[in-house]
């Protein structure tokens, strides 16, 4: 489809995605509604695909001239965005971002825009809840929803509306977005916090919506959900050390649980050393069964498993992307 086919609408839904084949049809139906009422483009912007999803959206795109495909050669989301804000800031004067992992109330869209509207705010964010279907990703969801997961992050249900430094990203302004740069595409995780820490800096403001959410779908299995947040925590080094500041109180304590970990193998000298690793674990795996006991959900002790999977791997990736910097700035001395 050209730009010339592109109706003059004032926002346009932006979906990056990379092998969504299993929901991609579904979650496009679920905002087509939306996108009519509010007169709003569809744009999927997909990272070189290999499961079918380019053409389902092609498919789709043939009967729905609402829906655009865009290739982005780069893969990560952050290009994706970047790429469609390029291609079409010039029609849109704002863009919702929209995660094909995940769901959203009907009404999702119409609430962010009447929330801009009102707060007249550069970036609406939202409130996250985690749900999952099978066993693993239900025991991670209960994690993520809890602050043995999260460490009381905002940014989750039951947070009520305010002004904020950070939130998921939902609605944003072309204007302000490309004012800051856009998004920084070496980050292949945390560029959301990254670009709100630019544009809290350059005079935005950022409002927390409590009139809707989004629906985040957890990794299944423990190999995925390692992967994921050792990106995660990788991110939050890079952003840390390009901006100088630093990690907030909530994320000091995980940042323990790698040395702690690798520390345990001192206890061949003395088995004291396995004790910090010891009291983390049974920490962990007591918030579960107190989570189980509490919300009388069975799921709550491997809950605490998934919390200690998560705390590791953002732990390892932080103190990995520091390593890889010191390694860095060494070489170039």
């Amino acid at each position: 489809m050209t730009e010339a086919k592109l109706p003059a609408t004032p926002c346009m839904v932006v979906i990056p995605c990379l092998n969504e084949a299993e929901n991609i049809e579904a979650l496009i139906k679920r905002l087509t509604p939306s996108a009519e009422r509010l007169d709003m483009a569809i744009i999927v912007v997909d990272g070189g695909s290999t499961d079918g999803t380019p053409q389902i959206v092609t498919t789709i795109a043939a009967t729905n001239p609402r829906v655009l495909l865009l290739h982005n050669p780069k893969k990560i989301q952050s290009a994706a965005v970047n790429l469609a804000v390029e291609q079409f800031g010039h029609v849109f004067h704002s863009f919702i971002r929209i995660d094909a992992h995940g769901d959203y109330p009907a009404d999702y869209c119409d609430r962010l825009i009447e929330e801009a509207e009102q707060t007249h705010a550069d970036s609406v964010v939202v409130a996250m809840a985690t749900r999952g279907f099978g066993a693993f990703q239900k025991a991670t969801a209960m994690a993520q929803n809890s602050r043995l997961g999260n460490g009381g992050s905002p940014h989750r249900q039951g947070a009520r509306g305010h002004w904020t430094d950070h939130g998921h990203h939902a609605f944003m302004r072309v204007s302000a977005f490309r004012a800051v740069g856009g998004y920084d595409e070496s980050f292949s995780h945390n560029e959301d916090a990254e670009l709100d820490y630019r544009l809290r800096a350059a005079g935005h403001r950022l409002w927390m919506t409590d009139k809707t959410f989004m629906v985040y779908y957890p990794r299944a299995t423990v190999r995925g959900l390692f992967k994921q947040y050792l990106g995660y925590g990788r991110g939050r080094a890079k952003n840390i050390l390009k901006h100088q500041v630093m990690p907030k109180a909530r994320q000091m304590i995980p940042l323990m649980v790698f040395p702690v970990v690798a520390g345990a193998s001192l206890a061949v000298l003395n088995w004291v050393a396995v004790l910090p690793a010891f009291m983390w674990a049974a920490i962990c795996l007591g918030y579960g069964v107190w989570m189980a006991l509490g919300q009388r959900n069975p799921y709550g002790p491997l809950a605490g498993f998934s919390a200690m999977v998560m705390h590791l791997a953002w732990s390892a990736g932080f103190w990995l992307q520091l390593l890889n910097f010191r390694k860095r700035e060494e070489k170039a001395a």
